[in-house]
């Protein structure tokens, strides 16, 4: 499944700010601060880790709407594409 090079710059910045709120979350329990704080930080990240997949899967899906046969033959036709959108939620 071909992913935008604009899409996939996006997702590595995503993923770079959520790998710094994951090295925070491990200061907070250092810091021994409110649980509270700790799990909305939680929650944040996993949202942005949806949000990189429901990204990256929305580019792909373009991708294999574009070229049905050619994502088929490399694995990927639009109803796997779809189950993995289905993983997501």
């Amino acid at each position: 499944m071909e992913i935008n090079p604009d899409v996939k710059t996006d997702l590595q910045k995503r993923l770079r700010r959520i790998e710094g709120q994951v090295r925070g979350i491990q200061g907070m329990l250092e810091e021994d601060r409110e649980c509270r704080d700790i799990v909305t930080q939680i929650a944040a990240v996993t949202k942005a880790m949806e949000q990189v997949g429901f990204k990256m899967l929305a580019s792909g899906l373009v991708s294999c709407l574009q070229d049905p046969e050619r994502s088929a033959a490399e694995g990927y036709p639009v109803e796997e594409v779809e189950r993995l959108f289905l993983k997501l939620t």
